[in-house]
């Protein structure tokens, strides 16, 4: 549960912190104190868009941080330590920046994160619904996933989803198959003409370069005979050679270690010098006699050169690109060739994967048909409470044309809140107070299933008062059974109905307007209730009767809830 909301530098706020507790809590306040504001800090603290005329006048940036509970959602902090964020102590806080430069930050827990993975976790720990939020309502996917909530079919939905996705990839591989199929056969000439040419070519990798190698050396043959001839010669010729030379070295050298024994050592260094000109010699002798003066092998590697140069010049730059336009054209054929047998493979992977398909929608449209025939009479239940005694809800299952990733039917929430009137869709028949009261309907129902710990509601009120007010708030006071509620709101009878109530009143400091909160007990709470209805707060009357709205809320049967905090006066400063 959200335990405080720290705002600081937001728009009028110059620094405020919010107490929250268990059960139900309300925030009122006059018209222009800033309840809007610290919803709107609320919203970016769950990752709304940010916009540098959200920070006070005169600051250099704006802060809002939220601080959560979460004892009661371990699998909250499953979820963080799967992105590397720690939760020490079953604590979550975020925290959100915005800059006068225009830069904004985020922060889970100290770790620095994106707004993306700042509103993924928002969303695990707050439910924010205003008059924005009912509109949701009207959208099918969001009633589709709000009746699939209700039947516990969200694992048989996503069992559709994926027998789809199965169904649709076959179906493209099928059509892709078909397609290459076709372009083969239509270049089947072709592709066959390229396989045979480059296939009787028996190519070689690696080929070209041993030609082009073998061709230079034979191209050569005569010179490199000459070269190695005289190299050879020099080396142990008839006469004055390198070999004959060396005996005069090694007679000198003999002398000098005679004289200097020190110098022995160099004896290995020439007797490793004279075997290796040894050694030279011989290896060109019989390279000399190796190298062969042979035209005929000279033109069948011309020949063979001239037959990869056209086919490099027709199908790749190098060898290896003539090999593999080879390869695709054989693939090709085989294709054109196996193509009946892959096909069928493949349709035979289609039926069975649309079987499987027609079975889990199936299941799932059972599922949802009970689900809603439930969900109809739960709402319809409800509605009396919240000032529509003659709602009638009816979740309809409308057949789709075909069955789709979401099932085989599409889901239409219908309404009829007047007596005589038929059901039409929900959209073409509420108001926006309506609207509300029939997504806290749904939202009373849901309470039990639904995970997320905060449900905030923002002025879910409109267009309703007197004892349809009464029934709202009771209903809120409810659903707290289940979660922390926030519901900011400018009604006496669901304040009277809060179990923690804050008032949130504009003033000033430094001669710039700012907001302020005090948790409400006692006689301040009693004085607030009277303000909200209409009358002289201090009056006998007005106070007589906010304290009957007390009293009643105090007499309805007890929720298990902490007691409110005392009554204080919050600046909303830290320290």
């Amino acid at each position: 549960m959200l335990t405080e909301l720290r705002i600081r530098n937001f728009a009028i706020i110059e620094s405020l912190t919010l107490p929250l507790a268990r059960g139900f809590n309300v925030l009122s306040g006059e018209t222009g104190a800033g309840k809007s504001i610290i919803v709107g800090a609320l919203g970016l603290l769950l990752g709304e868009r940010a916009s540098t005329d959200l920070i006070r006048t005169g600051a250099d940036r704006a802060t809002v941080e939220g601080v959560f509970d979460i004892t009661d959602r371990p699998e909250i902090a499953t979820v963080l330590d799967e992105r590397g964020i720690d939760a020490e102590e079953s604590l979550v806080v975020l925290r959100r920046e915005i800059a006068a430069a225009g830069r904004a930050r985020a922060w889970v827990n100290g770790t620095t994160v994106n707004a993306g993975v700042l509103a993924e976790i928002g969303r695990l720990l707050v439910n924010l619904h205003g008059q924005h939020e009912a509109q949701t309502l009207l959208d099918g996917d969001a009633q589709r996933l709000i009746l699939d909530a209700f039947a516990g079919a969200t694992e048989l939905a996503r069992g559709v989803e994926n027998a789809y996705d199965t169904l649709a990839a076959t179906r493209r591989e099928i059509a892709e198959l078909r397609r290459r199929r076709a372009e083969a056969e239509k270049r089947a000439d072709y592709l066959r003409h390229v396989a045979q040419e480059i296939e009787g070519a028996r190519l070689v990798e690696g080929e070209d370069v041993r030609l082009e190698d073998e061709a230079r050396r034979l191209e050569n043959a005569e010179e490199l005979r000459e070269l190695a001839t005289g190299i050879s010669s020099a080396i142990e010729g008839d006469e004055d050679t390198v070999l004959d030379r060396l005996g005069t070295v090694e007679r000198l050298l003999s002398t000098i270690q005679r004289i200097d024994p020190t110098l022995a050592r160099l004896q290995e260094l020439y007797d490793t010098a004279y075997y290796n000109l040894e050694a030279l010699a011989r290896e060109l002798a019989e390279y000399e006699s190796s190298v062969e003066l042979d035209p005929a092998r000279l033109d069948e590697v011309r020949r063979r050169r001239d037959l990869l140069f056209k086919l490099t010049k027709k199908y790749g730059a190098t060898l290896a690109d003539v090999l593999e336009a080879g390869r695709q054209a054989r693939g090709e054929l085989d294709l054109v060739e196996s193509g009946d047998l892959d096909l069928r493979t493949l349709v035979e992977r289609e039926r069975s994967a649309e079987q499987m398909l027609q079975e889990r929608a199936a299941a799932l449209t059972a599922t949802r048909t009970a689900a809603a025939e439930r969900l109809g009479r739960a709402v319809d239940e409800v509605l009396p409470d919240l000032g529509m005694p003659d709602g009638r809800f009816h979740a309809a299952l409308v057949p789709a044309r075909e069955i789709g990733p979401t099932g085989a039917e599409l889901v239409e929430f219908r309404v009829s809140l007047n007596v005589g009137h038929e059901q039409r869709p929900l959209a073409r028949v509420a108001s926006g107070g309506e609207l509300s009261r029939v997504m806290l309907a749904l939202k009373t129902i849901l309470a039990r299933l639904d995970r997320v710990p905060t449900l905030i509601f923002d002025e879910v009120d409109a267009g309703i008062g007197g004892r349809v007010g009464l029934q709202v708030g009771e209903t809120m006071r409810r659903v707290a059974s289940y979660h922390q509620v926030f519901a900011i709101t400018h009604l006496p009878q669901i304040a009277a109905r809060g179990h923690h109530h804050i008032l949130v009143a504009k003033g000033a400091r430094g001669g710039v307007t700012t907001a302020d909160v005090t948790v409400l007990e006692g006689d301040p709470r009693v004085t607030e209730i009277a303000r909200m209805l209409g009358g002289d707060p201090e009056s006998d009357v007005s106070r007589a009767h906010a304290r009957e709205l007390l009293e009643s809320a105090a007499a309805a049967p007890a929720e298990t809830v902490p007691p409110t905090p005392r009554a204080t006066k919050r600046s909303g400063k830290r320290g």
